[in-house]
């Protein structure tokens, strides 16, 4: 029998005791003795309170995870079976907690199996660290051809991420690996990077330690942008909030600026769980697009309004201030937000803090009391009768739904089901509906879902995916084995990727090509690994199954059988035009 992850952890903990026991005594935590610069990276971690790393060792990093030995009782590292698998746990445990995901990996090769995973957390704004290494100091930048050289690696960093440093000595790591900390957790949230010459990583010198990132002050919310969104809040008689990965963390102020409006609040993806969809105004994306043709004033929070202004509104505007609704407010923390979509009025400020002043505001004016309740429930009713047509995947998203606790985790992924979660799956907490965001990385879910599960070890987390997706990290069944990650995996197996598959049947007179899939059996597959698998044809069957898997708190993959074009397509309900048309087939000219 598999055993569990408390079991797991346990014997994993006596298999290192000795060094941990001698760990408080190393040179790594005194100010007094020269240290490498690996080890040098692991205090700094320490002491901006990193307890967990993501990883996969090799030759130039050896002094790193030499030292994430000697402080194994202060951070615990996973191991993976590809880099990717390393940088998508860290972006999991990131973006289902807030605080700093942190990976390494080798330097060259290493660093492009990560990128795909790094670009995923800049899209989700998720602070995401990378940490690598790089040749030895006199083969930088000489083309050699010296083991793992790519051309300018740190350039290619750069290119990913909001920033990217190299570390030039041991006694330079304090200082770069703060500003690698304040980078990542300022303002708006993003992954960063740091990579160390090979010779860098071994040599030891004395490092002095200052203590933890100071991190930038969050501007304070303009009053008279305040006081302008608020009087143009004054006259709207049917407001709407938009929330989004930037107001995660502000599901109070968001919720009381709701009330007093007396407005609906939705999201597309990352913002969802901020307001209850179970409370009166919380409202899926599908439920908000029939509000939308009503709605006289947006206040989007933390969010690029990408629903309503690159889907709903279409493309044409993006840069002009858009003319659906008559008005936009818009709170963020990135000023340059303020251009990239012009809104009629513009809060800069921390979510949190802006929604507070706004409702301070919006109080203060007495606007009138709106009774908007009876229109919203209307809304979100047709919604849910609309979105039954979406099968199999809503009747099994429902099964999900009701066996997962309302804090539990769910992890989506780029498959049938997956897209129709962005409107059918209710979402009651922050940070518990976790996504690829706009990148639309296939074979995320998976990967992600075991850094979630890892950060949140008390809750269950699902992850669901496709057959097509789970291939793409399904070594990391291993990782699931080896560390006991109580994570339960429900495999959606269409044989196919099912989106390319319908588009090449309805838009290109069934030309088929390269989206039918030949897949192994997965249930002897889990079997190899040491994981208990199950197989389901309905939800019917799907409820009992899930509901032991969870209890169990094991790793557990439970394939789900799905005829191939079986599914209905949810598209209708996600993208641009009236509510409930099917969209037009894309222009296929070419400039």
């Amino acid at each position: 029998m598999q055993k569990s992850m408390s079991a797991k952890k346990a014997e994993n903990g006596k298999a290192s005791g000795a060094g941990r026991q001698a760990s408080a005594n190393r040179a790594l935590f005194r100010n007094d003795a020269p240290i490498s610069g690996g080890e040098a990276i692991v205090r700094s971690l320490l002491e901006n309170g990193v307890d967990t790393v993501f990883g996969l060792p090799g030759a130039q990093m050896y002094p790193f995870f030499d030292g994430l030995y000697q402080a194994s009782d202060r951070i615990t590292t996973y191991g993976a079976r590809h880099e990717q698998g390393t940088a998508y746990m860290a972006f999991g445990y990131a973006r289902s907690t807030g605080r700093p995901g942190v990976f390494s990996v080798v330097p060259g090769p290493g660093v492009l199996n990560a990128a795909a995973a790094i670009s995923t957390a800049w899209a989700c704004c998720a602070p995401v660290l990378c940490i690598t290494g790089q040749l030895p100091s006199e083969f930088i930048g000489r083309g050699r051809g010296h083991l793992h050289e790519i051309p300018d690696q740190i350039g290619t960093l750069r290119s990913l991420c909001k920033w990217a440093a190299r570390i030039e000595r041991p006694a330079d790591v304090p200082r770069v690996m703060n500003e690698a900390f304040r980078h990542m957790l300022s303002g708006r949230p993003g992954p960063v990077a740091v990579e160390m010459a090979w010779d860098v990583m071994t040599n030891r010198e004395q490092v002095s330690f200052t203590g933890p990132a100071v991190l930038d002050a969050a501007p304070d919310p303009d009053p008279e942008a305040v006081a302008r969104s608020a009087g143009l809040l004054l006259a709207a008689k049917r407001p709407m909030l938009m929330v989004g990965s930037g107001a995660q963390h502000a599901a109070k102020e968001v919720r009381a600026l709701a009330e007093a409006l007396d407005a609906p609040v939705s999201a597309m993806r990352g913002g969802r769980g901020i307001v209850s969809e179970a409370e009166p105004l919380g409202v899926s994306a599908y439920a908000a697009r029939l509000l939308w043709e009503d709605t006289d004033a947006l206040v989007a929070i933390g969010t690029r309004a990408e629903m309503a202004y690159m889907r709903w509104t279409g493309m044409t505007r993006l840069i002009d201030r858009p003319q659906a609704p008559p008005y936009l407010i818009r709170i963020d923390i990135d000023p340059t937000e303020m251009l990239r979509l012009k809104p009629h009025a513009g809060i800069v400020a921390d979510s949190a803090a802006g929604a507070r002043a706004l409702l301070d505001a919006v109080v203060a004016l007495k606007r009138p009391r709106r009774d908007n309740r009876k229109a919203i429930l209307a809304a979100k009713t047709k919604a849910a009768k609309a979105l039954r047509k979406v099968q199999p995947q809503v009747d099994y998203l429902e099964v999900i739904r009701e066996a997962l606790p309302r804090d539990g985790f769910f992890v989506t992924e780029l498959c049938q089901a997956g897209f129709a979660s962005y409107t059918s799956f209710p979402v009651y907490a922050p940070r518990t509906y976790v996504s690829e965001g706009f990148q639309g990385t296939l074979g995320a879910g998976f990967q992600t879902a075991l850094g979630v599960k890892v950060a949140n070890p008390d809750k269950p987390v699902v992850s669901i995916t496709g057959d097509g997706g789970f291939m793409f990290g399904v070594q990391e069944l291993a990782t699931a084995v080896q560390y006991g990650i109580g994570l339960v995996t429900v495999l959606f197996n269409n044989e196919s990727f099912g989106n390319v598959r319908r588009d090449q049947e309805t838009r290109y007179q069934g030309r088929v090509i390269g989206a039918d899939l030949v897949n192994p059996d997965f249930m002897k597959l889990a079997s190899s690994f040491g994981i208990k698998g199950q197989r389901v044809h309905s939800p019917a069957d799907l409820k009992p199954v899930l509901t032991r898997a969870i209890a169990a708190d094991e790793p557990c993959l439970i394939e789900v059988v799905v005829p191939r074009g079986s599914e209905v397509s949810p598209w209708e309900f996600l993208v641009s035009g009236r509510a409930g048309e099917s969209p037009p087939a894309p222009e296929t000219k070419r400039p």
